[in-house]
């Protein structure tokens, strides 16, 4: 089976008139404002998945900052969770300073969403702040069953491009320290902050909770970050996401085989390690 766990759907006339959708949204202009930035329905992704045999996604919307625009992405991913349950999972998607997040998590999950995410600071990094806003929305999946939360990072080093938030591996580790008992699914390698599980204090427990997915790894890693992963120890926490619609599964499926893993590796990355979320 592959799982592929980090999809983005809008719904259609989102779309149909981005620019509709910049005034006071600087995140959503940022990541959009280019043309060639791609936005997908929810056929679409449906289609991808078929010609690359990806057999679950899990799909999310955007932190948008307008309640409004929120309700309806979601309301937009529960309708795509509904019309494909047998392909499709969902996370509730919102700005984490709205201070109708955790209700607008809760009100998703009882819809049938599957946890939460992707929820990203942009412009802030995920600052002490950023933690603040985020315990009501914890709770909320501590107490739906320990559902997923889903979080945007990036390495703090390197190239710079759109959507490159200023987080820092102290902030990783302090938000992973933070809600222990969540579990958390850090986007892009986490940063690359699994490399440090090889550490013989601290990090192993620290991280416990925390799994990482591939998005855009295409356009960050040589294939040898998987085996890079494996030798860390966390093989068995290495998501397949794509970031649909930014890159096709085949891109990841070219550096999986480039790699030196195991078929059972890989296909632990496939599938295997995001089972426990949305199988």
């Amino acid at each position: 089976m592959i799982i592929d766990t980090h999809t983005h759907l809008f719904p259609e006339s989102f779309i149909a008139d981005r620019s509709a959708l910049f005034a006071h949204e600087p995140e959503f202009t940022l990541l959009y404002k280019n043309p060639k930035a791609l936005m997908a329905k929810g056929d679409e992704l449906i289609e991808a998945m078929d010609a690359h045999g990806v057999d679950i996604a899990c799909a999310c919307g955007f932190p948008w900052r307008n309640p409004d625009y929120t309700k309806k992405n979601n309301d937009y991913i529960i309708d795509c969770v509904n019309r494909w349950p047998d392909r499709l999972r969902g996370l509730a998607c919102f700005d984490a300073a709205w201070q109708g997040a955790a209700n607008e998590a809760l009100r998703c999950i009882d819809a049938g969403l599957s946890g939460v995410g992707e929820l990203a600071f942009y412009l802030s990094g995920i600052d002490d702040s950023a933690l603040e806003k985020l315990t009501d929305i914890m709770a909320v999946l501590r107490e739906k069953g320990n559902l997923p939360c889903m979080i945007h990072t990036n390495e703090p080093v390197g190239h710079a491009y759109p959507g490159k938030t200023p987080v820092t591996l102290e902030q990783i580790q302090k938000l992973a320290a933070s809600f222990p008992d969540n579990r958390i699914i850090l986007a892009h390698w986490g940063g690359g902050i699994f490399f440090y599980h090889i550490m013989k204090k601290q990090l192993k427990q620290t991280l416990k909770n925390v799994w990482y997915d591939t998005a855009a790894s295409p356009f960050l890693y040589d294939p040898a970050v998987y085996d890079m992963a494996v030798q860390a120890g966390v093989g068995d926490k290495v998501l397949l996401g794509t970031d649909f619609p930014l890159l096709p599964p085949d891109r990841y499926y070219r550096d999986l085989d480039a790699s030196g893993l195991t078929k059972e590796e890989k296909q632990a990355v496939l599938g295997d390690n995001a089972a426990m979320f949305y199988a």
